[in-house]
């Protein structure tokens, strides 16, 4: 059975165990994911669709390093703190997913850990041959 992770950043991991990413078998199930850059940095702080197109961009790089692809991706999540941004966050979601489509919740939060961050996804994936 393939059975992988994506490891989450050393300072979470150590304090929650849990992965970024994890597939098991045809199955690929990505964390809440926000808008950071490679040395943890909130992209566009600020700017909702900024911090929404690095979220995807990291989610697509966790499925793809499990061997998976977007158009296999079958559910989205959205987290959001001000549903005014609902129309940006959704501009960067459909660049990603048009044509694919997937199923998707928008659920509003009251905050993430760090308040910086506006938006948060996570997503389920199932890999098939083909």
């Amino acid at each position: 059975m393939n059975n992988r992770t994506v490891p989450a950043p050393p300072h979470f991991a150590d304090k929650f165990g849990y992965s970024q990413a994890r597939r098991v078998g045809d199955f690929i199930a990505v964390s809440g994911t926000p808008g950071r850059d490679a040395s943890g940095s909130v992209v566009g702080e600020g700017d909702a669709y900024a911090q929404a197109r690095q979220a995807l961009e990291n989610v697509k790089r966790s499925v793809e390093a499990l061997g998976g692809r977007l158009d296999q991706v079958v559910r989205t999540r959205i987290y959001l703190t001000d549903m005014s941004h609902i129309w940006d966050i959704g501009r960067a979601h459909l660049e990603f997913f048009g044509g694919i489509d997937p199923a998707t919740s928008l659920v509003k939060v009251t905050g993430f850990f760090d308040p910086k961050i506006l938006v948060e996804v996570d997503c389920d994936a199932v890999v098939v041959a083909g």
